[in-house]
């Protein structure tokens, strides 16, 4: 019984280590084809708009009754509008999705200023202070680079959250590997 606990627990670890690694290459791999990326990137988001388009084209058309049909309608049209747009026009769509994440960035900055000067009784309060002028000043060179940084900022940043939830895996999967096989006490002992 505990060798197939022991069997399921390094295979699940197995697949994490191999997962973390698979993961760390894409993103290295992303972030040395950006433009690439960015395209991908790009192409994914229209996909799931034009997708959530439909999902709630079906929903209006199964709650007729309980009212506002003209406004899911419009709203699901919108979705699928968008995401066909992202798609003829891929370009068009990086350089709207770059200047969102800089307003976004901008705007997250802003509030997280905000919150450090409302926390700075407490001890801690620097560390929302300092993601707050890290974000403002990653919004604003994003705004001041805009449009020439748009072809590969954003396959770059997805390569960057890539490898590091890659490299993130593979440390917890490497931390459980030693947790589940600890070394022999009695080997130590002597």
């Amino acid at each position: 019984m505990t060798s197939d606990v022991s069997r399921d627990t390094n295979k699940n670890v197995n697949g994490s280590l191999i997962s973390g690694v698979i993961l760390s290459v894409l993103g290295i791999i992303a972030i040395a084809a950006p433009n690439f990326a960015t395209i991908f990137a790009e192409t994914w988001i229209a996909a799931i708009l034009i997708f959530a388009g439909f999902t709630k084209l079906v929903y209006a058309t199964q709650t007729r009754e309980r009212g506002g049909f003209i406004w899911k309608i419009l709203l699901s049209g919108l979705y699928i509008a968008t995401g066909i747009m992202l798609f003829v026009y891929p370009y068009t769509g990086v350089l709207t999705l770059t200047l969102l994440l800089g307003t976004f960035l901008l705007t997250e900055g802003t509030f997280e200023l905000i919150l450090a000067f409302k926390l700075r009784p407490q001890e801690n309060w620097t560390w929302p202070l300092a993601n707050g002028i890290i974000t403002l000043v990653l919004g604003a060179m994003i705004w001041f680079q805009w449009p020439f940084n748009a072809p590969w900022l954003i396959g770059t940043l997805v390569g960057v959250s890539i490898i590091f939830t890659g490299i993130s895996r593979v440390m917890l999967a490497l931390n459980a590997r030693s947790t589940s096989n600890p070394p022999d006490q009695t080997a130590n002992a002597t």
